[in-house]
């Protein structure tokens, strides 16, 4: 008899090469280029943050694995790595390692594995592990090395304000702030204190930019985050410019560029339609303004993106795929 060669399957019917070890290395290639300016501009201290956070992310995630969970690990999926170079680009370099180690097991253990692991998490694990130190030792998270390159020690470089730190703490105009600060271009090259995360824009556009051409993720979500921001902001700014800094200044500071583009875009933790990922980004880029403008905190981008992770099974329910098939009301 012909043997029967109809395949009966419940859905998804359409697959391609993608993978999850596949779209997490893309991840890590397009965050190199700025990994590579921060170990220019912070020597021993990025190499240091980073091998700390990775190798403690890792640890974490096949010890919750082996003796809690007793799953076979799932190291080989590169998810733990993201998370920790994620967390490496949230904290200062010069963080001492026991915070760090801290930092680590919260974003795995609470952040991912308390949920079930990758899949099942509701929020970012980097940003729930960046949350939780910085509430747990504000002083060390807010205590930002000055760009020395390989020049000082791990833990005895030169300290400093970051920009959005100086705007926050100023008491005159916004000029007189910003003559304190690094100018656009410094910005914008990661010639400025703060996290590996809140400096080099444009090592960090360029990562946007790979991972746009390698279809990792939609321009939908990182642009509208960035276009929200500047729209608001320069409402701000038109309105008063002695009291409020431009838009370019809020683009290029901070983590925004950082979190729009890696951690907004967590293909778990963020809409399923462009529509969807569109009211998500503009979620985001409102509370982070609000926060950036009135909050006790001079970055709003961890916060907005943690609140925005919560109401995505509220925009998933009222903004749905259509169904396959489905036809399309016209009025």
């Amino acid at each position: 008899m012909m043997k029967n060669s109809l395949v009966v399957a419940p859905s998804p019917h359409i697959h391609d090469a993608a993978s999850v070890p596949h779209l997490m290395r893309d991840v890590v290639i397009a965050l190199m280029p700025a990994f590579a300016v921060s170990v220019y501009r912070f020597g021993w201290g990025a190499l240091y943050v980073a091998a700390v956070s990775v190798a403690s992310c890792m640890l974490f995630e096949y010890l919750i694995q082996r003796f809690l969970l007793h799953r076979p690990s799932s190291l080989n999926d590169w998810s733990a790595v993201v998370t920790g170079l994620l967390l490496a680009f949230n904290v200062p370099s010069n963080l001492p390692p026991a915070i760090l180690v801290f930092g680590a097991l919260t974003a795995i253990g609470v952040g991912k594995m308390t949920f079930g692991g990758l899949g099942n998490n509701p929020f970012n694990p980097a940003l729930v592990g960046r949350v939780v130190l910085l509430i747990s030792f504000p002083v060390q998270m807010t205590t930002w090395p000055v760009p020395q390159g390989f020049s000082t020690g791990i833990f005895d470089a030169t300290t400093g304000a970051t920009a959005l730190g100086i705007l926050k703490e100023s008491t005159g105009t916004v000029q007189e702030a910003m003559a304190q600060m690094p100018s656009y271009l410094d910005m914008l090259t990661g010639r400025m204190g703060g996290s590996m995360g809140e400096t080099a824009a444009a090592a960090l556009l360029l990562g946007f930019v790979y991972l746009l051409v390698r279809r990792v993720i939609t321009w939908h979500i990182p642009v509208t985050i960035m276009a929200t921001v500047a729209v608001f902001t320069g409402i701000f700014w038109m309105a008063d410019s002695t009291q409020y800094a431009s838009p370019l200044f809020h683009l290029l500071s901070g983590g925004l560029i950082l979190g729009a583009v890696f951690m907004a875009t967590d293909y778990v933790t963020s809409p399923m339609t462009h529509a969807g990922m569109v009211v998500y980004g503009i979620g985001i880029g409102l509370i982070t303004v609000l926060i950036r403008m009135y909050g006790s905190y001079p970055e709003g981008m961890s916060f907005a993106i943690l609140i925005m992770n919560a109401m995505v099974p509220l925009i998933n329910l009222y903004i749905r795929p259509r169904r396959f098939g489905e036809e399309v009301k016209r009025g």
